[in-house]
């Protein structure tokens, strides 16, 4: 189970991520925002970030202009690791190397084909353990 959320600026990249995680058979939890209406993008990412963290959801995915205030906000949780990708190979690097739970995207910075591609390597790569576990467990204090 997935769990999405953008504020305005995304919400037109998010109707399209969906179709996408639609097609490909994932269940998901939609926490808004539901329209191009001004709002406030850190109520999305904490409700998504809250998803994951507590386990209802395995993954997130947040959308916002730049993506940096939906990682931003996303990252105060406990157990989350948000990346923010604007290409497919840093969505392969943050699976595989940093074991990120949840995706930021910039919707202002990238075109659908581009998050396409991007949530298509979230999805296929699988982290790596290893040494890189080691690095991850020290994220966290």
């Amino acid at each position: 189970m997935v769990s999405i959320g953008s504020d305005h600026a995304g919400f037109e990249l998010k109707s399209k991520v969906i179709e996408k995680l639609n097609e490909m058979g994932i269940e998901l939890i939609d926490r808004g925002t539901y329209s191009e209406e001004s709002t406030d993008y850190p109520e999305f990412a904490h409700s998504v970030a809250r998803d994951v963290s507590e386990g209802a959801c395995s993954k997130g995915i947040v959308i916002c202009g730049s993506a940096n205030g939906v990682a931003m906000s996303a990252n105060k949780h406990a157990k989350i690791r948000c990346a923010i990708c604007w290409e497919k190979e840093l969505a392969k690097l943050a699976r595989a190397h940093n074991d990120a739970n949840m995706l930021a995207l910039p919707a202002r910075f990238i075109d659908s084909k581009t998050a396409m591609e991007i949530i298509d390597a979230f999805f296929d790569v699988s982290f790596e353990g290893g040494r890189h576990q080691r690095r991850v467990s020290k994220i966290a204090p």
